[in-house]
């Protein structure tokens, strides 16, 4: 029983991490509203669960003399080189103690999540089931609620202590308010509409690698599965975020093109270019309607909003290239995004890589650009599974939402993807192990 205990330990850490996040926002709201004091330590809880399950699997793998099964691993050195860069750059950082510890958690989280599972599950990989089991659990979550809000009032989370000066109980395009976009249990509705595009892939990817068996799923299995794709339907929709919606769109195209491109015919080719030209004329025609205006292109001049988000959006851009350029070694950790706001001189740049040059310079990015691409290719590797094909496909959608908003800035997209590929990349790593393969 001893010799289990950190087994146990670290797998109910990780998983409850997987578990919770999806509640994170509410969950910090709520106490941080009700019992002011308690909101720090609330708002770091899966950093406090994260360096727990460090310690116990370190010690766990030093007790089992399992370090030659990481030691010689790309995606452990690649993971280890991008966390050295952060802690590196701690050194050229203005910031105070807060500020940089802030950045740091939220630059590194989801890569150490990723590493803590991926080398928890060489360990013991028969607590696979029980992370996809999780998984899927919390997404019913938040697209349950997502469809909930169809019905509920708008302001329907200012329950919990929502609003302007913790996250706002709902937002709008451009400040209409005929267009309310929907939060669900996420930290606005960017993070739902990127959530929304994960779900949406693995979805389809499970129907491309399972359509032989889809009639002998039972009656539960298939209202899961029903309940899923409207709720991801309906949070990408009702986001109202373009990116996300592009992100969805394309991540749809790329498994199907995956899963039927070899048995489509010439004629069926000629179709789908035939359908696409359409679908460009009937917008180009609907192209100066209130809801093109509004919901396409964020611009409508009789809104409330004095800046358009297309404009904010061109100008983080550029500021965050000039940034760049005068920084290549980059400003330091907690120099943006929501860190540099406990500081004296916030910087928000909408999008994910400028925003890592920012803070960690060009040697950073990089890093992270080859870490990216060499999981994306083992998923890629591993497209006849479901899940690595869904991820994979997700992964490139979200890879294209980086460059408008800092998608892996979001507690909640960063932990599940890059934890739910770091499950996928452990299939047929654990070859000459020897473990417990007793069922979590």
């Amino acid at each position: 029983m001893k010799a289990r205990f950190f087994e146990y330990m670290a797998a109910w850490l990780l998983l409850m991490i997987l578990a919770l996040i999806v509640v994170h926002a509410p969950l910090t709201v709520y106490v941080g509203t009700h019992w002011p004091a308690m909101a720090l330590v609330v708002k770091g809880w899966k950093e406090i669960l994260l360096v727990l399950a460090l310690v116990i699997l370190v010690t766990d793998i030093s007790r089992r003399r399992q370090w030659q099964l990481f030691t010689h691993d790309m995606f452990c050195w690649l993971a280890a080189a991008y966390g050295a860069v952060h802690v590196a750059a701690v050194a050229w950082s203005h910031g105070g103690a807060q500020t940089v510890l802030a950045g740091l958690m939220i630059d590194v989280r989801y890569v150490l999540y990723a590493v803590l599972i991926y080398m928890f599950l060489r360990l013991y990989p028969h607590y696979k089931r029980s992370f996809v089991r999780v998984a899927t659990f919390g997404a019913v979550i938040v697209l349950g609620f997502a469809l909930l809000q169809l019905v509920l009032p708008r302001d329907i989370l200012a329950h919990l202590g929502y609003s302007e000066s913790t996250i706002a109980p709902y937002l709008t395009v451009d400040k209409n308010p005929d267009y309310v976009r929907f939060n669900s249990t996420l930290r606005g509705p960017n993070p739902l509409g990127a959530y929304a595009v994960i779900v949406l892939g693995v979805l389809a990817a499970l129907v491309v690698r399972q359509r032989a068996q889809i009639n002998m799923w039972s009656r539960p299995r298939i209202a899961l599965f029903a309940v899923l794709s409207v709720g991801a339907m309906v949070g990408l929709w009702f986001s109202y975020s373009r990116s996300a919606l592009l992100a969805g769109l394309g991540t749809l195209a790329l498994v199907g093109l995956v899963g039927y491109g070899k048995h489509l015919t010439r004629r069926t080719w000629y179709t789908l270019g035939v359908g696409t030209l359409v679908v460009a004329a009937l917008g180009w025609a609907i192209r100066d309607t209130s809801f093109v205006h509004n919901v396409i292109l964020h611009d409508n001049p009789s809104t409330g909003a004095s800046i358009d988000s297309n404009e904010g959006h061109l100008a983080s851009l550029q500021d965050g290239i000039a940034r760049a350029a005068r920084q290549p070694m980059g400003a330091g950790i907690g120099s943006t995004g929501s860190a540099s706001l406990l500081g004296t001189e916030p910087v928000i740049i909408e999008n994910q890589y400028l925003m890592i040059a920012h803070e960690v310079g060009w040697l950073g990015v990089v890093l992270f650009a080859v870490l990216y691409v060499y999981i994306l290719t083992k998923l890629w590797r591993q497209r006849r599974d479901w899940l690595a094909l869904g991820l994979w496909a997700s992964g490139i959608g979200l890879a294209l939402i980086g460059l408008l908003l800092p998608v892996w800035a979001d507690d909640t997209v960063s932990l599940v993807w890059w934890g739910m590929a770091a499950v996928v990349m452990t299939k047929g790593a654990n070859r000459g192990t020897t473990t417990n393969q007793k069922t979590a």
